[in-house]
């Protein structure tokens, strides 16, 4: 299972050819494509600030749209959750203290339970969780 952090996410949200090049990697890969629900809450988040901060009424038709389809997307796919075995993961992680931000041990927490392979451009944090396999297909 291939298993996609925010920035992953983020570049098939856009046009951009990293995007494009990344979703046919994806698509010829063969694999089971997954998010985590700490990814889902991060890009939520991060559309609802911008639909607080935007005072256009015209421009928050577009944050509206982009909000939808990133809803729509995740209600499409799979989202793996947070729950027993992540959180055990988690606080073992937090225990060795890697010097990793919180969100991003809980997607470690929630990949390690579910045995799959982080596609993330963060190698450098992530890289410290023993057992943890990632890569970046973005670069």
């Amino acid at each position: 299972m291939l298993i996609l952090d925010t920035d992953h996410l983020s570049a098939l949200d856009r046009t951009s050819a990293a995007g494009v090049v990344l979703e046919r990697r994806l698509d010829a890969s063969g694999e089971d494509i997954a998010t985590t629900i700490i990814s889902a809450e991060e890009q939520l988040r991060g559309r609802l600030a911008q639909i607080n901060k935007c005072r256009d009424p015209d421009k928050l038709i577009a944050h509206y749209l982009r909000l939808r389809q990133r809803i729509e997307y995740f209600a499409a796919g799979t989202v793996l959750d947070w729950d027993a075995g992540s959180a055990r993961e988690f606080a073992r992680l937090r225990d060795l203290r890697l010097g990793i931000g919180t969100m991003d041990l809980r997607i470690a927490g929630i990949v390690l339970s579910a045995g799959g392979l982080l596609l993330t451009r963060n190698l450098t944090d992530f890289g410290k969780v023993t057992g943890l396999r990632a890569e970046n297909w973005l670069d």
